[in-house]
C-alpha cells in the first residue's frame, strides 16, 4: 500500500510539474492545431464510386460434358482475371476509355497517372460467394463513376473472352503439333519399313532372331525324325515283300493256283447262289424253273469271274513280270509312296539346313540389328501414342469450343451498378482534425514534461526532505501570496481560453464536415 501511495504521489508530482509548464502546451497547440486544421480544410473533396458484381460459375453443361471435353475451372479463371485486372495494359485501356489520358501531356505525367490509377482502383472479393466490389476515388464524381464503369466492363468482357481466346490458342497449338507429329510419324513409318525390308531375312515377324533359329532347328529335327520313321517303314515293307516272294518260289505256285488265290468281286455272289441252288435241289428237280434260272445265273457269274481273272493275268504277262498278288501290289504301292515322301522330306531338310546356316552366319549382326529395331519401334510407338493423344485432345477441344458457343461458363450479374456520388467520401477530415488536436496538445505535454525533468520544480515539502535528507520543521508562505494567486488565476484563464478556442475551432470544423458545409470555399476561397 505504501508503494502504491508513493507511485500516486510521484504521478501527481509529474502532473503538477507539467501544469506549472503549461505555457508550452499553449505554444505547441497554437503552432500545430491551427496549421493542421487549415491544411485539412484545404484538402480537396474526394468522391468514391463503387460497383458490385456477382460471378455465377454454375453451368448446366458442365456435369453433362464431364470427361468428354477439356474444361477449365471457372473459379480459377475469374480469380486469375481479378489478379491481372490491374496490369499496366488494362490500366492503360481504362485510362483511354475514360479520357484520363488526354489530361496529361508528358510521358512523366502519363506514367504518374497510370501509377495513381493502379493504386486507387480497388477490386475486392468477398470470398466464396464470388461477389466482387470495384471502387475508385476521384475529385470529380463523374470521373469516379466513369472509371468504375470502364473497369467493370473490362472485368466482365475480359473474363468472357479469355475462355474463347484460350480455346482458339489451344486449337492452333494442337493443329500445329498434329501436323508436326503426322510428318514425324510418316518418317518413322518409312524408316521402319526400310529397315524391315533390309533385314527381313534376319528379323522375324514375331518373336526374336534366336526364337526363329530355334524354331527352324525344331522343324529340322521333326523332319529328320519323320525321315527315320519312313525309312524304318520302307525297310519293313521291303522285308515283307521279299519274304512273300521267297515263300511263293519255295512253294511253286502255278497259274491255276494263283487263280484260286485271286479274289474278285463275283466271289461272294457265287457262293451265295451255290448255297441257294443246293437248297432248291433239295426241294425241286433240275427241270424246275427256279433251279434252271439259278443255274443259269451261276454259270454267267462264273464265266464273268473267269474272264476277269484271265484279263488280270494277261496284263501282268504282257508287262513281262511274274504274276503277283494284290498284297504284293499293295506293298509295292506303299513303298513307292514312302519313297516319294522321303524325297520331299529330304528337300525340306536341305532347305532347313541352308536357312539355319544362313542365320548362324549372321548371328554376330543380330544384337546390333535388334537394338536398332528396338529403337525404331520405340520411337515409332512414342510418336504414334503422342499423335493419337493429340487427336483425342483436339476432338475434346472442338467439343469444348462448341459447348462454349452454346453456353457461357461465367454469368455476370450486376448487384450494384456504379453511380455518380452526391457526397464526398474523403478525405477523412474528422480523423485529421482529431489527429492534429491530439498531436498539438500531446506535443505540448511532452515538452512540458521534458523541461520539468531538466529543470525540476519542487511542489511539496516532502520532495525537499527526500532530496536533502533533512526533516522539514515548518513552511513559510509567500509575502505576496495574493499577487501570486492572481497571477496563477490569470495563467489558468489564459490556458483555458487558449484551449477553449482551439476546441471551439475543432468543434466548428467537425460540425461543418458532418453537415457537408464547404468551409474551404467560403472561408479560404478554395
Amino acid at each position: 500500500m505504501q508503494d502504491l501511495q508513493q507511485t500516486i504521489n510521484m504521478v501527481l508530482d509529474y502532473v503538477r510539474a507539467i501544469w506549472l509548464k503549461k505555457r508550452y502546451i499553449i505554444i505547441c497547440s497554437w503552432l500545430v492545431c491551427p496549421l493542421g486544421f487549415i491544411y485539412t480544410l484545404s484538402l480537396p473533396d474526394v468522391y468514391k464510386s463503387e460497383a458490385q458484381v456477382f460471378v455465377d460459375t454454375r453451368s448446366m453443361l458442365q456435369p453433362i460434358l464431364a470427361g468428354l471435353t477439356i474444361r477449365t475451372n471457372p473459379e480459377q479463371e475469374i480469380q486469375m482475371m481479378a489478379k491481372t485486372l490491374k496490369s499496366r495494359e488494362n490500366i492503360e485501356t481504362i485510362a483511354r476509355e475514360s479520357d484520363l489520358d488526354i489530361t496529361v501531356t508528358t510521358d512523366e505525367d502519363y506514367n504518374r497517372l497510370i501509377t495513381e490509377l493502379t493504386s486507387n482502383i480497388n477490386l475486392v472479393s468477398t470470398g466464396r460467394e464470388n461477389i466482387y466490389t470495384i471502387s475508385y476515388q476521384n475529385e470529380r464524381p463523374e470521373m469516379a463513376r466513369t472509371v468504375v464503369q470502364e473497369t467493370l466492363d473490362l472485368f466482365v468482357e475480359g473474363s468472357l473472352g479469355n475462355n474463347r481466346r484460350d480455346t482458339d490458342s489451344a486449337n492452333r497449338f494442337l493443329d500445329e503439333q498434329i501436323a508436326e507429329y503426322e510428318n514425324r510419324l510418316a518418317e518413322a513409318e518409312q524408316r521402319l519399313a526400310d529397315f524391315q525390308r533390309q533385314y527381313n531375312d534376319i528379323l522375324p515377324l514375331q518373336g526374336t532372331f534366336y526364337s526363329k533359329v530355334q524354331a527352324l532347328q525344331s522343324q529340322l529335327e521333326a523332319t529328320q525324325l519323320e525321315m527315320k520313321e519312313l525309312t524304318q517303314q520302307k525297310a519293313a515293307l521291303e522285308s515283307q515283300a521279299e519274304g512273300r516272294k521267297a515263300a511263293s518260289d519255295s512253294l511253286g505256285v502255278t497259274k491255276g493256283q494263283e487263280e484260286n488265290v485271286i479274289r474278285t468281286r463275283f466271289d461272294d455272289r457265287i457262293l451265295s447262289l451255290e448255297s441257294n441252288l443246293d437248297q432248291l435241289k433239295l426241294r425241286f428237280t433240275d427241270k424246275h424253273p427256279d433251279v434252271i434260272e439259278t443255274t443259269t445265273l451261276l454259270d454267267n457269274l462264273k464265266a464273268a469271274r473267269e474272264k476277269e481273272i484271265n484279263a488280270f493275268l494277261n496284263a501282268d504277262s504282257e508287262a513281262g513280270d511274274a504274276p503277283v498278288s494284290n498284297l504284293d501290289r499293295s506293298l509295292k504301292l506303299e513303298v513307292g509312296k514312302i519313297e516319294g515322301r522321303l524325297a520331299s522330306l529330304a528337300v525340306r531338310e536341305a532347305d532347313f539346313i541352308a536357312k539355319i546356316e544362313d542365320l548362324q552366319s549372321k548371328i554376330d549382326l543380330v544384337p546390333q540389328i535388334e537394338a536398332e529395331a528396338t529403337s525404331l519401334n520405340r520411337d515409332y510407338g512414342i510418336t504414334k501414342t503422342n499423335y493419337e493423344q493429340l487427336l483425342r485432345r483436339r476432338e475434346s477441344a472442338e467439343i469444348s469450343r462448341r459447348a462454349d458457343v452454346s453456353s457461357e461458363d461465367l454469368q455476370f450479374r450486376i448487384i450494384k451498378p456504379p453511380l455518380v456520388p452526391d457526397r464526398p467520401t474523403g478525405p477523412a477530415r474528422l480523423l485529421f482534425y482529431t489527429g492534429f488536436l491530439i498531436i498539438g496538445f500531446g506535443m505540448g505535454v511532452g515538452i512540458s514534461f521534458l523541461i520539468s525533468l531538466l529543470n525540476p520544480v519542487l511542489v511539496r515539502g516532502q520532495q525537499l526532505s527526500e532530496m536533502t535528507g533533512f526533516p522539514i520543521w515548518g513552511v513559510v508562505t509567500h509575502l505576496e501570496l495574493s499577487k501570486v494567486k492572481r497571477t496563477n488565476k490569470f495563467r489558468i484563464a489564459v490556458f483555458l481560453a487558449s484551449s477553449g478556442a482551439i476546441f471551439a475551432m475543432y468543434a466548428i470544423l467537425v460540425t461543418a464536415d458532418f453537415l457537408n458545409i464547404k468551409l474551404a470555399e467560403r472561408i479560404l476561397g478554395l
